[in-house]
């Protein structure tokens, strides 16, 4: 049997090497028409955000669900009594120098989402990864006391809830102007929805960091 495979293996190998490909040496008019139907020039953005934005919004529902489970199934454990983090110089300078890249690249990512590859996904994620390098460093106590203080729970609720409304109005066939293509401004809706998810996913990021921080430590 393990022959059988291993030719198999060798077969789709050689196909994929040799054959040339069918549509290789053909226009792709589908990503022309999304881009000129959802005027963005990442065609990716144009499918999340308009053509596929149904499924974007059970994403972003799932996703939340998810860090409520973080919440509910870690809140009965026994707190971390020991948190080790980084605490020699170099460290928490690569930590840092870290995250403010990350965070920098997050900001770029969900502002020019449609315009580049990129979007609030990913923005989500490098503005969490900035967050993880911070609690590297940081006490947990502040970072505590600075989620608290910036009321970051609610307003990643009051983003998923923009965020649905927005999804529900442009899925009504309620848009707003495109813009000229290729402009910051472009793109109507997408822009604004690429910012909400992102503040949604970096928020919800930073909430699980910090269940997992007080409840399984962090190194």
């Amino acid at each position: 049997m393990k022959w059988i495979y291993l030719a198999a293996g060798l077969l789709f190998f050689f196909k994929i090497i040799l054959l040339p490909n069918p549509t290789s040496q053909q226009s792709f008019p589908i990503v022309e028409s999304i881009v000129q139907d959802t005027g963005v020039i990442n065609a990716v953005s144009g499918v999340i955000f308009r053509n596929r934005l149904y499924d974007t919004v059970f994403e972003v529902v799932v996703f939340t669900i998810a860090i409520m489970g973080v919440r509910y199934l870690l809140a009965n454990e026994p707190l971390s009594t020991k948190i080790d983090q980084f605490s020699d110089p170099p460290s928490r300078l690569l930590a840092q120098l870290g995250a403010t890249i990350a965070a920098i690249v997050g900001i770029e990512l969900a502002i020019r989402g449609h315009l580049s590859p990129g979007g609030g996904f990913a923005a989500g994620v490098a503005g969490g990864t900035a967050i993880g390098l911070i609690a590297m460093t940081s006490s947990p106590e502040a970072m505590q006391s600075i989620y608290q203080r910036w009321h970051a729970e609610t307003w990643e609720k009051v983003t998923v809830l923009i965020f649905i409304v927005l999804s529900v109005l442009t899925l009504s066939g309620i848009e707003l102007p495109q813009g000229q293509l290729g402009a910051p401004l472009s793109g109507g809706i997408i822009p604004i929805l690429n910012i909400l998810v992102a503040i949604k996913v970096a928020l919800g990021a930073w909430a699980a960091v910090l269940s997992f921080i007080r409840y399984r430590g962090l190194l």
